[in-house]
């Protein structure tokens, strides 16, 4: 009996068989130029996500931290000047007329901090607010020193509003609307996924927006909840922040479903793109705008997680002053998203004509005899 002949050049049966027609074929069908572009698009966002958040927050640097200047006359054009004029623009000092108008000043999220000058003796203070942004306070804080110090002058610090005592840092606000956003865009993004790969039509995206509608109802009242009488972070405010956090995932959800719509699979990288890598740090949430490059600082309050998390704060420490462009914003992307959405499915319609207007019933097979 003649015995097996043996792999040439000592290669096993595995090594040869990957270098066989059959294995060839398996790559090309498995590595198809969609599956590189999958990757290849995974690879940029993961990139854009690294740049985004390191370069928001590497090296925080104020510019033009707003703060109300309350003096004499004379001492308080004397001291917005020199403010004003400190190298890179760290603050910008505005005169008030009195203590009490800059203290409401910050009070109202005009001014971020206030400096009160005691023309009768070498004691000033500087009032701040922690609840709108700790670091904002501690940087303030800073060049306070740094100045009173060259000027042989002595600086109190008042903190007039700071978080809650189960807000911690004062972050909750931006969790919770963190985690609104992505309740949205995913939920829009499964739905879209239930459907299969048939392209939506009109009907079935008024049923989806009615949908969202009201999973954004349920989803505003239990993050209220959560934050709430849950864990008492920002208590007081229930009804305000269920309204708000119905907003919120409804300007996510839409949002997403109309790019979705319109551009499939990459609708889905531009949302990640949009809410994630440039809205998240741009927010506000971890360094408030004055601390952040100018990029971002620009786009922040123009994205969901942005306005979000200004509405909140605002609306739980500031008693809801310096909150219209939010809202402006949060409606601009709920609305313009629902109308988007229904445009690009009527796109659709008129470009697939012959696609089912419902799911296709699928009928079970027939028992086999016996």
């Amino acid at each position: 009996m003649k015995a097996p002949s043996s792999p040439p050049s000592g290669e096993s049966p595995i090594e040869r068989d990957s270098k066989s027609p059959v294995f060839a074929a398996e790559f090309k069908d498995a590595v198809t130029l969609r599956a590189f572009g999958l990757v290849l698009g995974g690879l940029l966002v993961q990139l854009a996500f690294i740049v985004s958040y390191v370069g928001a927050f590497h090296s925080p640097t104020p510019h033009r931290i707003a703060v109300a200047v309350a003096a004499p006359q004379q001492a308080s054009a004397k001291i917005v000047a020199q403010l004003n004029a400190l190298s890179d623009d760290p603050v910008k000092a505005t005169a008030a007329p009195s203590a009490e108008t800059a203290r409401q000043w910050v009070l109202t999220r005009k001014t971020d901090a206030a400096f009160l000058f005691d023309a009768a003796g070498t004691k000033d203070t500087l009032l701040v607010a922690s609840a709108g942004g700790p670091s904002v306070s501690q940087t303030a804080t800073q060049i306070a020193q740094k100045i009173e110090t060259a000027q042989k002058r002595q600086i109190t610090v008042s903190d007039i509003r700071p978080p809650n005592a189960g807000d911690g840092r004062g972050m909750t606000s931006f969790y919770l609307v963190v985690g609104w956003v992505i309740g949205g865009y995913l939920t829009a993004t499964i739905m879209g996924m239930a459907a299969g790969t048939r392209p939506a039509n009109r009907q079935r995206t008024l049923i989806r927006l009615a949908v969202l509608a009201v999973y954004a109802a349920v989803s505003g009242i239990a993050g209220a909840a959560v934050v709430g009488p849950v864990f008492g972070a920002l208590d007081g405010h229930f009804w305000a922040l269920s309204g708000i956090g119905a907003l919120v995932v409804l300007a996510s959800a839409a949002t997403a479903l109309a790019l979705q719509t319109l551009l499939g699979l990459l609708g889905t990288g531009l949302v990640i793109l949009l809410f994630v890598v440039l809205g998240n740090p741009s927010s506000g949430g971890v360094y408030p705008a004055p601390l952040l490059p100018a990029f971002w600082s620009a786009i922040g309050q123009a994205l969901p997680p942005g306005a979000g998390t200004t509405l909140v704060r605002n609306t739980v420490y500031f008693s809801g002053h310096a909150v219209t462009s939010a809202v402006w914003v949060l409606g601009a992307y709920a609305v313009g998203g629902a109308v988007l959405a229904w445009v690009a499915s009527w796109r659709n319609e008129r470009r697939h004509p012959n696609a089912p207007a419902t799911e296709p019933e699928t009928l079970p097979e027939p028992s086999p005899a016996g």
